[in-house]
């Protein structure tokens, strides 16, 4: 069997190793580094990254994902349009976050739908802890927002527990849902399943004082 040569996609995607240090938003963006910068946590496939990135040009959006193959189908999605200002990290976004994403540099956090992990034996490994909301707080500037969508009940109130009563943010009123005017107008493909599967999603914002 002859192996195919492996598509070079950088600058699209990269992984946290091949980051230049000190991280520089000027590495990652190359022709817009002072942008409003928005990361996009557990990008997935890259639905809500190529949509933000086509309604907004204006801004540049990083989508993390610690798969490297769903990375890269993000990724793929990007360099497909030549879009300048998205790109795909592959790794651990609580590293980004914490060494190198220069403290207030950023101006919203998206996390949508990530794993519930369901078992009570594994709710120590969900995303959203006392140590990830510091995290966002350390990356945000004064006013910038974290975006959480979840169609886990739980989830939600778990969240809500550790991010209302945080001195660094405020709740803000939810996002209505809307009705997609067609099948890739969804916030995420996550959320195009669940809402189809007649599921609720839950919608929360905050802004960082």
């Amino acid at each position: 069997m002859v192996q195919l040569p492996i598509t070079p996609m950088q600058p699209w995607f990269r992984t946290l190793r091949e980051l230049q240090s000190p991280f520089s938003w000027n590495d990652v963006f190359e022709s817009s580094p002072d942008a409003p910068i928005e990361l996009d946590i557990g990008a997935g496939r890259g639905l809500f990254l190529l949509n933000a990135a086509l309604r907004h040009p204006k801004r540049n959006i990083l989508g993390v994902e610690i798969d490297y193959r769903e990375g890269r189908r993000a990724a793929e999605r990007l360099k497909k349009r030549e879009l300048a200002n998205a790109r795909v990290i592959g790794g651990d976004a609580c590293i980004l976050l914490a060494d190198l994403i220069p403290p207030g540099s950023v101006s919203a956090v998206h996390v949508y739908f990530p794993d519930p992990w369901w078992k009570p034996r594994h709710h120590k490994r969900r995303l959203f802890d006392q140590e990830f909301c510091d995290l966002l707080a350390r990356v945000l500037h004064s006013g910038g927002e974290v975006h959480h969508w979840t169609d886990v009940a739980d989830y939600f109130e778990m969240v809500r527990a550790a991010l209302d009563p945080h001195p660094r943010f405020t709740s803000l009123p939810a996002p209505t849902e809307r009705e997609p005017e067609h099948d890739m107008d969804y916030q995420t493909s996550f959320e195009r399943k669940k809402r189809k599967m007649g599921f609720p999603i839950f919608r929360a914002i905050w802004k960082r004082d």
